[in-house]
């Protein structure tokens, strides 16, 4: 199998990206193999890395996560030690779910999902302590229109 997956395995995946709980036989169905080729199938997308791994969506709002922050940050520094010493200190907080680097007026793009304001302080003081940037930029989304969307195949 190709890198380019084919109809049948965009098939697979699309289902997969709605709910990656269905047991194997109900996803063969769904998409019109036999149990043991969409196996085949699947260890293909695996072998593959197109496939990787499965996780529980938790809704985030049942739990008190109720804030949810884009954060904008702007740096002067640009050399391959200080890119590493920034990406171990961000991995360390675990309320950054997104973590990405842009292009534009920015030179990173956080997503921060937190319980209140003074959960989201915290983060931020844990943020730029020990890395200098040159500017943090929040914005706080107010309503979630869409979040977690599956790949477009």
């Amino acid at each position: 199998m190709s890198k380019n997956p084919d109809h049948i395995d965009r098939a697979l995946l699309a289902e997969l990206q709605k709910d990656a709980s269905l047991s194997q036989r109900e996803l063969a169905d769904r998409v019109g193999l036999s149990q043991n080729a969409c196996w085949r199938r699947l260890q293909a997308l695996t072998a593959q890395g197109i496939l990787q791994g499965s996780r529980a969506q938790v809704n985030r709002q049942a739990l008190g996560l109720d804030l949810v922050v884009f954060v904008m940050l702007r740096t002067r520094h640009h050399s391959a030690e200080w890119l590493t010493t920034f990406r171990r200190h961000v991995l360390t907080i675990p309320e950054v779910v997104d973590f990405h680097r842009i292009g534009g007026d920015y030179d990173y793009q956080l997503k921060v999902v937190t319980q209140d304001m003074g959960s989201y302080d915290r983060v931020y003081q844990r943020l730029i302590e020990g890395v200098e940037l040159d500017s943090v930029t929040s914005y706080f989304a107010m309503e979630a229109i869409a979040e977690n969307r599956p790949l477009p195949l």
